[in-house]
């Protein structure tokens, strides 16, 4: 027992102790100009995933946090839809929230409604990446043009470019903590949404 307080005691003391300065990593200041590397936070690696300046690394991650945010703010999108009440033909009777997914499985019309999403995510990631059969370079990670789809792109100023970026990346952000916390609100019971609707319930 005076061993366990003893290990107490100089564990405690250790939390007042002088913290280190620790220098930044000169393979971080590889990162330091990155698209969303802004204040508040600048570079932010809690996890040191990029502590090797590793540029193949970043730019993997980098890809799929673009994708995870495309994806998550057609989430947003999707569930305040379904929340509003609108439903494409078929799926009229088809709940909102999560307990749509039952009754997805449940119904033939749910069931035609998986197989059209099922097509969709089937399509869009076939889509969205480099391809590589084409005679063509990406402009930046994410970059998923492949020469076919322009929409003005190719008029903008660099720095419009950059700014249009950060917006996407900063957009996709604030999407996954927003389906996150839909989800949550809605697993807990408690509405956010306008005049307390609370979906699935």
């Amino acid at each position: 027992m005076k061993v366990i307080a003893l290990l107490a005691l100089a564990g405690s003391a250790a939390a007042f102790a002088p913290a280190q300065q620790q220098s930044r990593s000169t393979s971080l200041a590889a990162f330091e100009n990155e698209v969303g590397v802004q204040a508040p936070l600048g570079l932010w690696d809690p996890l040191k995933l990029i502590s090797d300046g590793n540029q193949a690394k970043f730019d993997a991650l980098r890809e799929r946090e673009i994708k995870h945010g495309r994806v998550a703010m057609l989430a947003v999108v999707g569930y305040l839809t379904t929340a509003a009440g609108i439903r494409f033909p078929g799926a009229e009777n088809i709940p909102d929230g999560l307990a749509s997914w039952q009754a997805l499985l449940d119904s033939r019309d749910g069931q035609n409604v998986l197989i059209q999403m099922l097509a969709f995510f089937t399509v869009a990631e076939i889509v969205n990446r480099d391809a590589a059969w084409l005679d063509n370079k990406a402009e930046f990670v994410g970059d998923y043009r492949n020469g076919a789809l322009d929409f003005g792109w190719d008029k903008l100023d660099d720095a419009t470019k950059l700014r249009k970026r950060s917006i996407e990346l900063n957009n996709g952000r604030a999407a996954m903590m927003g389906i996150w916390g839909l989800v949550t609100h809605e697993l807990l019971g408690v509405s956010i949404l306008p005049g307390g609707y609370l979906p699935g319930h």
